[in-house]
Protein backbone atom coordinates (compact mmCIF):
# COMPACT_ATOMS: atom_id res chain seq x y z
CA UNK A 1 0.00 0.00 0.00
CA UNK A 2 1.12 3.77 -0.80
CA UNK A 3 0.66 6.81 0.11
CA UNK A 4 1.64 10.26 -1.25
CA UNK A 5 3.62 12.77 0.55
CA UNK A 6 4.81 16.27 -0.54
CA UNK A 7 4.66 14.49 -4.39
CA UNK A 8 6.61 11.88 -3.39
CA UNK A 9 5.37 7.96 -2.98
CA UNK A 10 6.05 6.70 -0.12
CA UNK A 11 5.51 3.12 0.76
CA UNK A 12 3.65 2.17 4.07
CA UNK A 13 2.61 -1.57 3.52
CA UNK A 14 3.86 -3.32 0.38
CA UNK A 15 7.34 -3.87 -0.35
CA UNK A 16 9.11 -0.81 -1.94
CA UNK A 17 10.69 -1.21 -5.27
CA UNK A 18 14.67 -0.64 -6.12
CA UNK A 19 15.67 3.01 -5.17
CA UNK A 20 17.33 5.16 -7.92
CA UNK A 21 20.66 4.83 -8.75
CA UNK A 22 21.80 7.97 -7.18
CA UNK A 23 19.82 7.36 -3.99
CA UNK A 24 21.49 3.90 -3.71
CA UNK A 25 24.72 5.57 -3.90
CA UNK A 26 24.07 7.81 -1.43
CA UNK A 27 23.00 5.44 1.19
CA UNK A 28 25.45 3.02 0.42
CA UNK A 29 28.04 5.90 1.44
CA UNK A 30 26.13 7.21 4.43
CA UNK A 31 25.98 3.83 5.84
CA UNK A 32 29.99 3.20 5.23
CA UNK A 33 31.12 5.99 6.60
CA UNK A 34 28.79 5.49 9.93
CA UNK A 35 30.63 2.07 9.81
CA UNK A 36 34.08 3.00 9.92
CA UNK A 37 33.76 6.10 12.62
CA UNK A 38 31.62 3.31 14.53
CA UNK A 39 35.14 1.11 14.61
CA UNK A 40 37.52 3.98 14.98
CA UNK A 41 37.40 7.76 15.85
CA UNK A 42 33.64 8.32 16.37
CA UNK A 43 33.93 5.18 18.88
CA UNK A 44 36.22 7.36 20.59
CA UNK A 45 34.41 10.33 20.53
CA UNK A 46 31.91 8.83 22.48
CA UNK A 47 34.41 7.30 24.83
CA UNK A 48 36.17 10.75 25.23
CA UNK A 49 32.76 12.30 25.80
CA UNK A 50 32.09 9.92 28.97
CA UNK A 51 35.72 9.81 29.96
CA UNK A 52 35.29 13.90 30.27
CA UNK A 53 32.46 14.02 31.93
CA UNK A 54 33.35 11.50 34.80
CA UNK A 55 36.88 13.88 35.25
CA UNK A 56 34.16 17.28 35.55
CA UNK A 57 32.24 14.81 38.12
CA UNK A 58 35.07 13.27 40.30
CA UNK A 59 36.28 15.67 43.14
CA UNK A 60 39.08 18.06 42.38
CA UNK A 61 40.12 20.40 39.99
CA UNK A 62 40.90 19.16 36.17
CA UNK A 63 44.47 20.04 36.11
CA UNK A 64 44.96 18.04 39.62
CA UNK A 65 43.83 14.74 37.04
CA UNK A 66 46.05 13.10 34.64
CA UNK A 67 45.37 11.81 30.83
CA UNK A 68 48.02 9.41 29.90
CA UNK A 69 48.18 8.27 26.42
CA UNK A 70 51.00 5.86 26.24
CA UNK A 71 50.46 3.26 29.42
CA UNK A 72 52.34 0.25 30.34
CA UNK A 73 50.00 -2.85 29.39
CA UNK A 74 51.73 -5.34 31.38
CA UNK A 75 53.49 -3.58 34.09
CA UNK A 76 56.89 -5.40 35.06
CA UNK A 77 56.32 -8.08 32.35
CA UNK A 78 58.56 -6.00 29.42
CA UNK A 79 57.85 -8.30 26.58
CA UNK A 80 54.22 -9.20 27.33
CA UNK A 81 53.78 -5.48 27.28
CA UNK A 82 55.93 -5.00 24.21
CA UNK A 83 53.38 -7.43 22.59
CA UNK A 84 50.32 -5.45 23.54
CA UNK A 85 51.81 -2.39 22.60
CA UNK A 86 52.29 -3.93 18.78
CA UNK A 87 49.12 -5.06 19.02
CA UNK A 88 47.56 -2.16 20.12
CA UNK A 89 48.89 0.20 17.49
CA UNK A 90 48.44 -2.20 14.25
CA UNK A 91 44.79 -2.95 15.42
CA UNK A 92 44.28 0.87 15.65
CA UNK A 93 45.52 1.05 11.61
CA UNK A 94 42.89 -1.50 11.01
CA UNK A 95 39.84 1.43 10.00
CA UNK A 96 42.68 2.83 7.43
CA UNK A 97 42.87 -0.61 5.66
CA UNK A 98 38.75 -0.73 5.65
CA UNK A 99 39.14 3.10 3.97
CA UNK A 100 41.50 1.50 1.23
CA UNK A 101 38.59 -1.07 0.83
CA UNK A 102 36.04 1.20 0.06
CA UNK A 103 38.05 3.08 -1.83
CA UNK A 104 38.75 0.23 -4.22
CA UNK A 105 35.33 -0.52 -4.43
CA UNK A 106 34.38 2.73 -6.28
CA UNK A 107 37.72 2.04 -8.25
CA UNK A 108 39.90 5.05 -6.11
CA UNK A 109 42.43 4.40 -3.77
CA UNK A 110 44.55 5.88 -0.69
CA UNK A 111 46.30 7.58 -3.71
CA UNK A 112 43.21 9.67 -4.49
CA UNK A 113 43.19 11.08 -0.83
CA UNK A 114 46.89 12.14 -1.44
CA UNK A 115 48.09 9.41 0.97
CA UNK A 116 50.79 7.57 -1.09
CA UNK A 117 54.88 8.26 -1.75
CA UNK A 118 54.28 9.88 -5.45
CA UNK A 119 55.85 13.59 -3.54
CA UNK A 120 57.96 12.48 -0.78
CA UNK A 121 59.88 15.61 -0.37
CA UNK A 122 57.21 18.45 -0.30
CA UNK A 123 55.10 16.44 1.73
CA UNK A 124 58.01 16.15 4.07
CA UNK A 125 58.63 19.90 4.01
CA UNK A 126 55.56 21.06 4.14
CA UNK A 127 54.49 18.80 6.80
CA UNK A 128 57.60 20.24 9.10
CA UNK A 129 56.43 23.90 8.21
CA UNK A 130 53.36 22.99 9.91
CA UNK A 131 54.09 21.00 12.54
CA UNK A 132 56.78 23.79 13.65
CA UNK A 133 53.81 26.22 13.53
CA UNK A 134 51.17 24.36 15.39
CA UNK A 135 53.98 22.70 18.01
CA UNK A 136 54.84 25.88 19.71
CA UNK A 137 51.07 27.52 19.70
CA UNK A 138 50.04 24.20 20.94
CA UNK A 139 52.36 24.21 23.91
CA UNK A 140 50.97 27.20 25.00
CA UNK A 141 47.76 27.25 24.64
CA UNK A 142 48.30 23.59 26.53
CA UNK A 143 49.71 25.49 29.58
CA UNK A 144 47.22 28.65 29.34
CA UNK A 145 43.85 25.96 29.41
CA UNK A 146 45.54 23.81 32.22
CA UNK A 147 46.53 26.92 34.47
CA UNK A 148 42.96 28.04 33.74
CA UNK A 149 41.58 24.90 34.83
CA UNK A 150 40.10 23.73 31.65
CA UNK A 151 42.15 20.49 31.31
CA UNK A 152 43.41 17.71 32.52
CA UNK A 153 47.54 17.36 33.21
CA UNK A 154 48.36 15.39 30.24
CA UNK A 155 50.67 12.49 30.06
CA UNK A 156 52.55 11.61 26.38
CA UNK A 157 53.83 8.53 28.04
CA UNK A 158 54.30 6.02 31.38
CA UNK A 159 55.69 3.10 29.60
CA UNK A 160 58.97 1.54 31.35
CA UNK A 161 62.68 2.38 30.19
CA UNK A 162 63.29 -0.21 28.20
CA UNK A 163 64.86 -0.78 25.10
CA UNK A 164 61.89 -0.64 22.69
CA UNK A 165 60.12 2.50 24.90
CA UNK A 166 61.58 4.67 22.19
CA UNK A 167 60.45 2.46 19.10
CA UNK A 168 56.64 1.94 20.59
CA UNK A 169 56.23 5.71 21.15
CA UNK A 170 57.37 6.72 17.67
CA UNK A 171 55.23 3.70 15.83
CA UNK A 172 52.42 5.36 17.89
CA UNK A 173 52.69 8.74 16.93
CA UNK A 174 52.75 7.55 13.21
CA UNK A 175 49.78 5.33 14.19
CA UNK A 176 48.29 8.72 15.09
CA UNK A 177 49.00 10.37 12.24
CA UNK A 178 47.87 7.84 9.28
CA UNK A 179 44.50 7.02 11.68
CA UNK A 180 42.91 10.88 12.07
CA UNK A 181 44.04 12.06 8.67
CA UNK A 182 43.05 9.44 6.29
CA UNK A 183 39.77 8.73 8.42
CA UNK A 184 38.95 12.39 9.65
CA UNK A 185 40.10 14.82 6.83
CA UNK A 186 40.68 12.49 3.83
CA UNK A 187 38.22 10.28 3.70
CA UNK A 188 35.53 12.05 5.62
CA UNK A 189 35.58 15.02 3.65
CA UNK A 190 35.34 12.67 0.24
CA UNK A 191 32.22 10.94 1.52
CA UNK A 192 30.48 13.61 2.95
CA UNK A 193 30.77 15.68 0.04
CA UNK A 194 29.45 12.32 -2.23
CA UNK A 195 26.82 12.92 0.02
CA UNK A 196 25.83 16.45 -0.59
CA UNK A 197 27.22 18.25 2.27
CA UNK A 198 28.68 22.12 1.37
CA UNK A 199 32.28 22.69 2.05
CA UNK A 200 31.37 24.27 5.30
CA UNK A 201 29.23 21.73 6.94
CA UNK A 202 32.08 18.90 5.99
CA UNK A 203 34.67 21.48 7.59
CA UNK A 204 32.75 21.65 10.66
CA UNK A 205 31.61 18.34 11.24
CA UNK A 206 35.95 16.81 10.58
CA UNK A 207 37.11 19.82 12.37
CA UNK A 208 34.69 19.08 15.53
CA UNK A 209 35.18 15.27 15.20
CA UNK A 210 38.94 16.16 15.91
CA UNK A 211 37.75 17.60 19.09
CA UNK A 212 35.51 15.51 20.54
CA UNK A 213 38.34 12.68 20.65
CA UNK A 214 40.48 14.50 22.48
CA UNK A 215 37.63 15.58 24.91
CA UNK A 216 39.18 13.59 27.56
CA UNK A 217 42.06 16.27 28.05
CA UNK A 218 39.19 18.37 28.83
CA UNK A 219 37.72 21.73 27.47
CA UNK A 220 41.47 23.08 26.21
CA UNK A 221 42.14 19.79 24.17
CA UNK A 222 38.94 19.99 22.50
CA UNK A 223 39.23 23.54 21.44
CA UNK A 224 42.86 23.35 20.13
CA UNK A 225 42.16 20.07 18.27
CA UNK A 226 38.77 21.56 16.69
CA UNK A 227 41.25 24.75 15.43
CA UNK A 228 43.94 22.38 14.57
CA UNK A 229 41.52 20.48 12.13
CA UNK A 230 40.28 23.71 10.52
CA UNK A 231 43.61 24.55 9.56
CA UNK A 232 43.93 20.96 8.34
CA UNK A 233 41.04 20.41 6.57
CA UNK A 234 41.96 23.80 4.68
CA UNK A 235 45.12 22.38 3.91
CA UNK A 236 44.16 19.21 2.63
CA UNK A 237 41.28 21.65 0.46
CA UNK A 238 44.35 23.35 -0.94
CA UNK A 239 46.85 20.96 -1.85
CA UNK A 240 44.36 17.90 -1.90
CA UNK A 241 46.91 15.54 -0.40
CA UNK A 242 46.86 14.23 3.32
CA UNK A 243 50.93 13.59 3.31
CA UNK A 244 52.07 16.53 4.41
CA UNK A 245 49.46 16.46 7.25
CA UNK A 246 50.34 12.70 8.14
CA UNK A 247 53.54 14.34 8.41
CA UNK A 248 53.01 16.60 10.67
CA UNK A 249 50.36 14.96 12.62
CA UNK A 250 53.36 12.30 13.27
CA UNK A 251 56.16 15.03 14.20
CA UNK A 252 54.06 16.79 16.25
CA UNK A 253 52.94 13.72 18.58
CA UNK A 254 56.80 12.18 18.20
CA UNK A 255 58.11 15.61 19.72
CA UNK A 256 55.06 15.12 22.38
CA UNK A 257 55.85 11.59 23.39
CA UNK A 258 59.43 11.71 22.94
CA UNK A 259 59.96 15.24 24.38
CA UNK A 260 57.87 14.11 27.64
CA UNK A 261 60.27 11.06 28.38
CA UNK A 262 63.11 13.45 27.92
CA UNK A 263 62.32 15.98 29.69
CA UNK A 264 59.46 15.47 32.19
CA UNK A 265 60.96 15.63 35.84
CA UNK A 266 63.87 17.53 34.08
CA UNK A 267 62.59 21.56 33.52
CA UNK A 268 60.15 23.14 35.69
CA UNK A 269 57.72 24.32 32.96
CA UNK A 270 56.17 20.99 31.95
CA UNK A 271 53.65 19.79 34.41
CA UNK A 272 53.75 15.91 35.49
CA UNK A 273 51.55 14.05 37.24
Amino acid sequence: MARQKAGVQVETGAVAGPLPAEWQGRRMFRDETLLVLGVSLGASGVSALISFVGSVTRPGALKEQAATLNASAAPGRPWLDLAWQLFGIASALVPVALVAHFLLRERASLRTLGFDRTRPWPDLGRGAVIAAGIGSAGIAFYLAARGFGANLTVVPEALPDVWWKFPVLILSALQNAVLEEVVVVGYLLRRLGQLGWTPGTALAASSVLRGSYHLYQGIGGFLGNLVMGLVFVLLYRRWGRVGPLVVAHSLLDIGAFVGYALLAGKVGWLPTA
